[in-house]
């Protein structure tokens, strides 16, 4: 990998790292015949180790543009979120009879350090698992006085006695696009675009980037209609094009469901609770969401093109919740419940919490349940190993009838 010099501008540092990334990509390309589908090209601008957007030395989490972040997750907004987060955790560990909390994807830390602090000796030891060496070196440096409790993992533990939890995780992991063009239905892919605008790269400071461009082939892949994929007697295009526009993408989610059956075979004791944002299926196939979830981050703006800018913003995608907890269902588990983020954290005592702080803190974690910030958007699901328990965070407001 090309380093350059620490003296350079930020704006030539950023022009070097994508160009080094968009060459790694472009080779990758080249190797697998031009074409990617778009899971395994967001895969490699996310998560390709030094250059992808998590695994380089950018930290995008942060409240301002100004501090050099691209977005705000909820336990950098505010600390009560852990902490009302940490009741529910903690009856979890008492329900199931487990020690120890497992943290997928835990970026700066913070949700971390939260917990640990109010959930104290309930907790024998801290796992993280996340696929940024960079990020595990931040995380280590601000959980480093909670000692040998902290331990990274480099994978999947073959069993696993915890409660986990996952703060905006499903939503980067890599998604699959199809195109329904009112007659078939295609995979988009990405391929090297052929003739890129010098004119436009100069302008940027890019000119010796690869470009990248949209490509669609034919597939059997299907969205899915009322929690499962048609078989293919009902794969008929009269029944689409009732349910699609033409033009219409769609992201589905073999990964964040094959991410829950791996959970459900090792999980032998213990529950999950996942936070992001996402929307059950009827809602996230909606006839009217004609362009799908797919959305970049940077510097706190949103966009909606993942081919330009690669490895120097976010990608995500919102969470089909339904999908999930069905993966999660079938290989064993029992869905607890389902509600909006603002549910949970009332159910789990924040408001409480608030009328305890001064006021720029109150404002900070009010965000988290006001419905046009973070309180309906995001989502609570919570999962268990074995029949399951009353989980405090969906004692009121549960919505899992409508998965």
């Amino acid at each position: 990998m090309h380093k350059a010099p620490i003296d350079l501008p930020e704006a030539e540092l950023s022009a070097l790292h994508t160009t080094a990334l968009s060459g790694v990509i472009g080779q990758g390309l080249e190797a697998d015949g031009g074409w990617w589908p778009f899971d395994r090209f967001m895969a490699a601008a996310l998560y390709t180790p030094g250059l992808g957007y998590y695994s380089g030395p950018h930290l995008p989490f942060g409240l301002m543009p100004q501090d050099g972040s691209d977005f705000v997750t909820a336990p950098e907004l505010s600390p009560l979120f852990g902490e009302a987060l940490g009741v529910q955790v903690r009856q979890a560990l008492q329900a199931t009879g487990t020690r120890v909390v497992c943290e997928f994807g835990a970026g700066s830390g913070a949700l971390a350090e939260q917990l640990l602090q109010a959930l104290g000796d309930a907790v024998e030891r801290y796992w993280i698992v996340d696929l940024s060496g960079t990020l595990r070196q931040r995380q280590a440096q601000r959980l480093s006085r909670f000692g040998a409790r902290v331990q990274w993992l480099d994978e999947w533990p073959e069993h696993l006695e915890a409660v986990v939890v996952a703060n905006e995780m499903l939503d980067a992991l890599p998604v699959t696009l199809l195109h329904w063009d009112g007659v078939q239905w295609w995979e988009r892919g990405v391929v090297c675009a052929p003739d890129p605008d010098p004119r436009a790269a100069t302008e940027v400071g890019l000119k010796d980037t690869v470009r990248f461009d949209w490509s669609d082939r034919l597939t059997a892949l299907r969205p899915p209609v009322d929690g499962r994929t048609p078989s293919a007697l009902e794969d008929t295009q009269m029944q689409w094009a009732q349910r699609f526009a033409p033009g219409t993408v769609v992201e589905i989610h073999p990964q964040a469901e094959a991410f829950m059956r791996s959970l459900a075979s090792c999980l032998l004791r213990g529950a999950a609770f996942f936070i992001d944002y996402g929307f059950p299926e009827h809602e996230y196939y909606h006839p009217q969401r004609t362009g799908g979830t797919l959305m970049c981050h940077r510097a706190h703006r949103s966009d909606p093109n993942p081919l330009v800018e690669v490895g120097l913003k976010d990608i995500t995608a919102h969470v089909n919740f339904t999908a999930v907890a069905l993966a999660a269902q079938e290989a064993g588990m029992t869905v607890l419940g389902y509600t909006s983020q603002a549910r949970f954290l009332m159910n789990c005592g924040l408001v409480d919490m608030m009328g305890a702080v001064e006021l720029k803190q109150r404002a900070h974690a009010a965000k988290l349940v006001t419905e046009h910030e973070m309180g309906e958007l995001f989502k609570v699901l919570g999962v268990a190993a074995g029949q399951g328990f009353d989980a405090l965070g969906f004692a009121a407001g549960d919505r899992s009838h409508t998965l």
